[in-house]
């Protein structure tokens, strides 16, 4: 008995999944409109700006 594969489709079923990944993270951060949507994107980029927003908030609840 001998299977049969089909190599070069294999590989462009991997490929355009590695493409659709990226498509998506892509879109993600164009439809939210934000450079930093996770901590995966940047994380010490995401704790700045968690902290400036906390001071924000504490600023406008001060005044």
């Amino acid at each position: 008995m001998r299977i049969n594969n089909n190599i070069p489709a294999l590989n462009t079923h991997r490929m355009l999944g590695m493409t659709n990944v990226g498509l998506e993270k892509t879109l993600e951060k164009l439809s939210s409109g934000k450079r930093i949507n996770k901590a995966a994107d940047d994380a010490a980029g995401l704790a700045i700006s968690q902290k400036m927003e906390a001071q924000i908030r504490g600023l406008r609840q001060a005044s």
